[in-house]
């Protein structure tokens, strides 16, 4: 499941309203803005992502003329749309392109179908969502490669769109005129966004102590709670919840920050259903912080950190199979057990129950595939 996003229009009002407005939603994690009037002072406020028929914007906008108006499409002749025009001319000068259209008959309908095919994003406006027929939109274009994006008032109507033939749309668009519209949007989002592993257990049947190796420290931007952690392990299809620091300890002060992740070669569940090698990460990768009940959120590396350290080896076993990780083996990095308890590795016996994520799809540079892949 890809992520959901929230982008904003810029309201009706004058500069320093609309400034509040602008600097809220970046505070909210939205840095996607449209506007038509103030390209250069909207940049000023930060890293913004501006959707604007100006030449030198981020997104070029098709479909809205020099009023801010939606253009009419004079002909019935899709070909001959002007919007369309536009959006092939921009798209050949190798620009990211967004289509602005107002769907009010079953003409513009069609018109967005078509005008899909050669944009990167596509805006659907409707006065009522209840009569827009975004079903067909959504099917009509779920094999092109374009991120489809329903203007909305409220959270509400935000989730409709979002929920809309189970695919639902990848965003929604809102006209920002209210603090607690952005943040209820904005929460919504990241609610939607958020993916739930169905979490197993898992029997202990070796817990063996190694040499040292290279591991891993993942240092996120986020606090992580008791009973999260990230989902870790030997085999991409095969990962342990290994906890945060964020327990206190007779040796050390905690940590809420971090998770003490294991070697090099490991995996870990990172946003959108994939694995990446631990060595692989660095400031500003995304991973997923997972809590017991498999329930997830999308936090920041901040900092890797590799580390010599002496390893231990977890086994375990799963209807039959034997799993693998390898951990740093002191006494502060916990798995968690089938009670929801975080457990020191230092502390880990054979016929402990463990909670692991089993998936019954192979591998390929990360991604889940059909195929078979045997892991030892």
């Amino acid at each position: 499941m890809k992520n959901k996003f929230a982008w904003i229009m810029t309201p009706n009002k004058p500069w320093d309203e609309r400034k509040e407005m602008i600097t809220t939603a970046l505070e909210s994690g939205i840095d996607y803005v449209l506007d038509l009037e103030d390209f250069d002072k909207i940049k000023k406020l930060g890293n913004v992502n501006v959707i604007s028929n100006y030449e030198e914007a981020d997104i070029y906008l098709v479909g809205i003329n020099g009023e801010g108006d939606a253009s009419l499409v004079l002909s019935e002749d899709l070909s001959q749309s002007e919007d369309l025009k536009n959006a092939k001319k921009a798209k050949q000068k190798g620009k990211t392109v967004c289509a602005y259209i107002e769907i009010t008959d079953k003409f513009h309908e069609q018109l967005a179908v078509e005008i899909g095919k050669y944009v990167d994003y596509v805006i659907l406006v409707g006065t009522d969502w209840t009569v827009i027929p975004l079903e067909n939109i959504i099917a009509d274009l779920q094999k092109e490669d374009v991120e489809i994006i329903a203007a909305v008032t409220d959270a509400h109507e935000a989730k409709v769109a979002i929920e809309t033939l189970e695919i639902g749309t990848d965003g929604v668009i809102f006209e920002a005129n209210d603090f607690n519209q952005i943040k209820e949007i904005s929460t919504l989002m990241d609610d939607l966004s958020s993916v739930k592993y169905e979490l197993t257990e898992a029997t202990i049947t070796n817990v063996k102590p190694l040499g040292s190796g290279d591991r891993v420290c993942i240092d996120t931007t986020d606090m992580m709670k008791p009973g999260e952690g990230m989902l870790i392990g030997s085999y991409s299809k095969s990962l342990f919840l290994v906890h945060s620091e964020s327990l206190e300890s007779e040796y050390v002060a905690s940590r809420p920050f971090r998770v003490n992740a294991g070697p090099v070669q490991a995996y870990v569940m990172v946003p959108g259903n994939k694995t990446r090698y631990l060595s692989e990460l660095k400031a500003g990768d995304e991973v997923l912080i997972v809590n017991t009940e498999g329930e997830t959120r999308t936090a920041y590396v901040g900092r890797s950190k590799i580390e010599r350290r002496p390893l231990i080896l977890v086994e375990a076993e799963y209807n039959g199979k034997i799993i693998r990780t390898l951990l740093q083996n002191a006494e502060t990095i916990r798995i968690v057990d089938n009670n929801n308890n975080p457990i020191s590795v230092a502390e880990l016996k054979v016929g402990d129950k463990v909670k692991v994520y089993v998936e019954s799809s192979a591998r390929h540079f990360g991604i889940a595939i059909d195929e078979t892949i045997i892991e030892q």
